[in-house]
């Protein structure tokens, strides 16, 4: 006597959920590639790669219904829910402490070492090509304010160098660091101060920041003052922070070997 064995159906979006976290990471490297690379303008470059992580979110709606399927009504499929959300949760992964961040710092994107007099970015002919004919505008009181509150380790260096010396530190320090250099004014001329004005990019969609390094003579050696501003959006989610952070130990980590 034949037995018919039924077998349990297997459940529609634990199906679609692979198929759709699959999609979404190739949206997603593809749009990050595009804004690396510059082959597409930002603004349509961000698009797609919204239209990526939203495509992740789906998957994971997708694995979380197939789930209680799975479970209320024993269908198959339990593998392919699971093989969904793992890899649309690696495709939200990095956008998801981006997020933490953008909620947890300040929506800024101006970092500076003096928030009472911060350093002014060059208008010279060679500058404003550099950046475009940008000139980053000065930002109000209460942005500064936020900035104090924020990153307290954020403060001016004083170096016991002679400001010759402390100008060729800082020009070293920007080359280590990679960025790249678009003009240098050294110590001198009325006020004594030099200048240092350079752009870095992102570490993953590259996307330009303007620097500007003041030098200024004390008494007691040299100052040394840093601006990091953003050129898009208005938080820079921690980006010249870190940025400036990384400047500073650099420039300090340079002057120990000096003395």
């Amino acid at each position: 006597m034949r037995h018919l064995i039924l077998e349990e159906p297997f459940s529609r979006p634990a199906k679609w959920s692979p198929m759709l976290a699959w999609f979404a990471l190739a949206v997603t490297i593809m749009a990050v590639l595009l804004i690396r690379f510059s082959r597409i303008d930002h603004q349509s470059g961000f698009i797609a790669l919204a239209t990526g992580l939203a495509i992740a979110l789906v998957a994971v709606g997708m694995s979380l219904i197939a789930f209680v399927r799975i479970w209320q009504e024993g269908r198959r499929g339990l593998g392919s829910a699971i093989k969904g959300l793992v890899i649309a949760v690696l495709v939200l992964a990095y956008p998801a402490w981006l997020g933490f961040k953008a909620v947890t710092l300040p929506p800024i994107n101006d970092i500076a070492t003096d928030t009472d007099d911060p350093p002014s970015f060059s208008r010279s002919r060679v500058a404003l090509d550099a950046r475009g004919g940008r000139v980053p505008p000065d930002v109000p009181p209460e942005v500064r304010e936020a900035q104090r509150d924020a990153y307290v380790q954020i403060a001016p260096l004083t170096l016991d160098l002679p400001p010759d010396e402390a100008f060729e530190l800082v020009q070293k320090a920007a080359e280590n660091l990679g960025w790249r250099i678009i003009e240098t004014v050294p110590p001198g001329g009325r006020t004594g101060a030099g200048r240092l004005e350079a752009i870095d990019r992102t570490l993953i969609l590259r996307l330009p920041d303007d620097i500007t390094v003041r030098i200024r003579p004390r008494a007691d050696g040299t100052r040394i003052d840093i601006r990091s501003v953003s050129r898009l959006g208005t938080h820079d989610l921690g980006t010249n922070a870190q940025r400036i952070r990384a400047f500073l130990e650099e420039a300090s980590n340079l002057a120990l070997a000096v003395n």
